[in-house]
């Protein structure tokens, strides 16, 4: 018998509602946004983000726009907890940011939750417990009065150390964890019997969240799981009532959707989804689809591409290239009709009508991207196989996103010429895309190291006249991308980088690859020498060239 049997799946009963009013509503403000990325997002991790990582996650949370971020689990994690107190006792948590917390509902963690959020101007103090029939019958072996008597007990201990730390504005949160789980009406009488001892008003508010913590039902039943919830829980004006979804069936973005969509005003999740099995709700997704909608989403994703590389260098997570958005091929159409029908469009566009584009649902410029035509690169397409060319008779190894880079230039090539392309005409072309000498040529470096920083010097040579460049970061690449970023005067991020050796041999030259997004344009490098760090700093330069060859063109 196959094991394959989908008959011991029984399947999950929905709420009795007849008269549910969300399928009318339309999203027109974004909802109050939590970032758990730190904390439910970092618990996730193969490997836990160091706290060097945490930091610079948390400063690109803080600069994309979110107002409430939750940024560990201290009474649980040393780690956590020096976390929590080095952005407090630092002042790094500026006025309109909130710090959120997690906590189980035992009295030594609160004790020490509270302890780690001494001197905090606002806090989110979040406490939680088990109510799902699944974890009181097999986990907890408790009834529904054990499960409330936990949920109470933590709420009046919250409230109690709360007291003792009056500097602080503290805004309490209640997750009855595996909400979906749990009997709807049991979940309610759990979450009023906390908000009975918390007493929040229409001025002070507490936040009760409602989590998928298993998504275990399609998006409309967790849609009419909230509206239940809201119409009847008690005080709902004094109550946030917010969802943290995950994403086991791949629903999570569209089951926050309707959960505002039901009356939820708050939505927990992560940036690119990133959680505990399949993740957590995508607040990135969700908040450029808003965008789409001509919605203000209350977060800024402009710069998208630093936005990756930090995420990427922090959580050692990549990012799908069909990620709705963000992903690096979600603007890049293979096929020629598509192609075409976006070429018209922006040849026909006017600024100021609305966007209006076959194929792309929002402007790239809008994120630091531009639309890239793209010809497919395979080894049996003729002039589709630069790629296998360049190898087979070069030795280059092309990543995919050079390969897309060089393809639209022997496109060119090709259309100018009427013809088809040799292999040696394919390799003169590589040689005058990327190693012809631009306006700017890199002269003596020279690299030194103090307490951990890289500082570079350098003279780069125009004309025949030298100028001095000076940059600091981690390792020669990031100085050097530092040091022109000033000298340019232009925002540069450092996209995409790979290097190979030309040969197997001791003396064989290295050749690098470079991708930058120099203020919102992306262009390529490609650099080669007998010296990695030399070839480095010569593909960067001459990304950079590109860039400026390409403005003077367009000037």
């Amino acid at each position: 018998m196959s094991r394959f049997d989908h008959r011991k799946y029984p399947a999950f009963q929905p709420v009795r509602l007849t008269s549910r009013r969300w399928p009318d509503a339309t999203i027109t403000a974004a909802p109050r946004w939590c970032s758990v990325d730190l904390r439910d997002g970092n618990q996730a991790l193969i490997e836990p983000m160091t706290a060097a990582q945490k930091s610079r996650l948390y400063d690109q949370l803080v600069q994309v726009g979110f107002k409430e971020i939750e940024v560990g689990f201290p009474s649980a994690s040393g780690h956590d907890y020096q976390f929590v107190r080095e952005l407090i006792d630092n002042n790094r948590v500026p006025d309109d940011v909130t710090l959120q917390v997690l906590t189980q509902a035992r009295p030594e963690l609160i004790e020490k939750t509270f302890e780690a959020l001494k001197g905090a101007k606002r806090a989110i103090l979040h406490v939680y417990n088990s109510t799902s029939t699944v974890q009181r019958d097999k986990v907890f072996k408790l009834d529904r009065e054990g499960i409330v008597e936990i949920a109470v007990n933590g709420a009046r201990m919250v409230k109690e150390y709360a007291a003792k730390y009056p500097e602080t504005e503290w805004v309490f949160e209640y997750s009855p964890e595996s909400f979906t789980g749990t009997e709807i009406d049991y979940a309610i009488e759990v979450c009023n019997a906390v908000i009975d001892v918390w007493e929040p008003t229409p001025e002070h508010k507490c936040i009760i969240n409602l989590p998928a913590t298993v998504e275990m039902s399609t998006p409309n039943v967790y849609a009419d799981q909230i509206e239940y919830f809201c119409d009847r829980v008690n005080r709902r004006d004094a109550i946030l009532v917010s969802t943290h979804t995950h994403n086991d069936r791949g629903c999570a973005v569209a089951a926050s959707e309707l959960a505002v969509m039901a009356g939820a005003d708050r939505v927990e999740g992560t940036l690119f989804g990133n959680g505990e099995r399949t993740g957590n709700m995508d607040i990135l997704t969700m908040a450029m689809n808003l965008y789409s909608q001509g919605v203000d989403p209350a977060l800024n994703f402009e710069r998208m591409d630093q936005i990756i590389q930090t995420y990427k260098d922090c959580t050692q997570m990549p990012v799908h290239p069909r990620h709705p958005y963000a992903g690096e091929l979600v603007f890049t159409a293979f096929s020629g009709s598509h192609q075409d029908a976006i070429k018209k469009c922006l040849d026909t566009r006017d600024d100021a009508e609305p966007w209006e584009v076959a194929y792309l649902p929002i402007d790239p410029a809008d994120i630091g991207r531009s639309y890239q035509e793209v010809v497919r690169i395979n080894s049996q397409s003729g002039k589709g196989g630069i790629a296998y060319v360049l190898d087979r008779d070069y030795g280059l190894q092309l990543p995919r996103w050079l390969q897309i880079d060089f393809s639209a230039a022997v496109q060119r090539h090709a259309e100018r010429i009427e013809s088809e392309v040799a292999p040696e005409d394919i390799w003169d072309l590589f040689q005058a895309t990327y190693f012809d000498a631009g306006p700017w040529r890199l002269g003596n470096y020279q690299v030194s190291r103090e307490d951990g920083v890289d500082k570079l010097q350098a003279d780069l040579v125009k004309d025949g006249i030298s100028h001095a460049l000076s940059g600091t970061g981690s390792g020669v690449v990031e100085s050097f991308v530092n040091g022109m970023e000033g000298f340019i005067g232009k925002p540069i991020v450092l996209v995409e980088y790979s290097e190979h050796a030309l040969s197997h041999s001791a003396d064989a030259e290295a050749i690098c690859y470079i991708q930058l997004n120099i203020d919102g344009e992306r262009v390529c490098g490609v650099g080669r020498s007998g010296d990695i760090i030399q070839a480095s700093l010569d593909g960067i330069l001459g990304a950079i060239n590109t860039a400026v060859k390409n403005q003077a063109a367009a000037a």
